[in-house]
């Protein structure tokens, strides 16, 4: 089975985010995140989180870097959602909406928001505002 459209347009996001960036996915079980340091913050993306704009997004990043926060990491979950405890573990929990995503849909639209809060923080004419 080949590459979905999904993955292309992870890629294509991906590759114009200015800010160093990486995807990483565990297994469903057993599977251990990389060590973090104390300058972390994690956002879980669940369908109970906070449903915020796209420059909101960018102001929270913006904020986080000048406070000196080297990593931001986004939680997806499996099938099942994330886990109790991993959203209790998060700083912060956005949601893309009540309706239920497949999983590779949701990345993609991460990604691409991520390449859009880069370019809001950058004045670059990419995102409109309507």
């Amino acid at each position: 089975m080949g590459r979905g459209p999904e993955a292309d347009l992870i890629d294509r996001y991906a590759k114009r985010i200015t800010w160093p960036f990486a995807i990483t996915e565990l297994p469903d079980t057993g599977g251990k995140p990389v060590p973090v340091g104390p300058s972390t913050r994690y956002v879980a993306l669940d369908e109970g989180g906070e449903q915020i704009g796209s420059a909101e997004l960018a102001a929270l990043l913006e904020r986080w870097r000048d406070q000196g926060i080297k990593e931001a990491r986004f939680l997806i979950g499996a099938a099942d959602g994330l886990t109790k405890a991993e959203r209790m573990s998060a700083d912060w929990a956005i949601s893309f909406g009540k309706v239920t995503w497949p999983h590779m849909l949701v990345r993609a639209m991460l990604t691409e928001q991520l390449y859009r809060a880069t370019t809001i923080i950058a004045g670059h004419p990419y995102h409109r505002e309507g």
